[in-house]
């Protein structure tokens, strides 16, 4: 466990020097090559509730992925995340004016404040069709590296005891976040699908 914990660690150092790298035009570059792939992929398009994260610096940016789903009519979901714990929800986003109002954390991310409890939570409600994965590293067999608390693996969790199941999960990455190869271990939940900027 110690030697996957050391393991974990050494890639997430490794690919966060990877994406520093990056120039802010490149990352704005990819994001769209991503975003425009999301928008055609027919799991997004046949979605009606789907769960976005907003992105920090060293993430494929989402704002524009965020824009589509609210203009084309379909339900928005964010997460607000319990820094005391790995507890996460999904709440409902309205519009982008209703994104600007939101109060950021200790961590640097927008998410709708703690007492806010005028949104609808994707679980008690509908459930969700699709969400897309945050994440510092990806392979292509699924395996996802995540910061460590382990927020999405409890919400697909929870997910999957929903009577709608277990949504489709997407991963947006830049191409310097793809590995070989993720150690798992059996609380990491696998993922769908990755998309990111490939040769085609």
């Amino acid at each position: 466990m110690a030697a996957m914990r050391a393991a974990k660690q050494a890639l997430r150092k490794e690919i966060k020097r990877r994406v520093a790298l990056l120039s802010e035009q490149e990352k704005q570059r990819q994001s769209l090559i991503v975003c425009q792939k999301l928008i055609r992929h027919p799991k997004y398009v046949a979605c009606q509730r789907i769960a976005v994260f907003l992105s920090m610096d060293d993430e494929v940016h989402t704002e524009e992925i965020i824009k589509d789903v609210l203009k084309v009519g379909k339900s928005c979901f964010i997460p607000r995340y319990d820094q005391s714990s790995n507890h996460m929800d999904m709440l409902k986003l309205n519009s982008m004016q209703d994104m600007t109002t939101l109060p950021k954390t200790s961590w640097n991310i927008l998410q709708p404040a703690e007492d806010d409890k005028s949104r609808e939570e994707a679980l008690s409600a509908g459930g969700l069709d699709l969400i897309l994965m945050p994440g510092l590293g990806f392979d292509l067999s699924g395996k996802r590296l995540g910061r460590g608390k382990g927020f999405y693996d409890t919400y697909l969790e929870r997910c999957s005891r929903h009577p709608k199941g277990k949504p489709y999960t997407i991963a947006l990455a830049y191409k310097e976040q793809l590995c070989q190869d993720i150690p798992v271990d059996d609380n990491d939940v696998l993922i769908d699908e990755v998309l990111y900027e490939d040769e085609q």
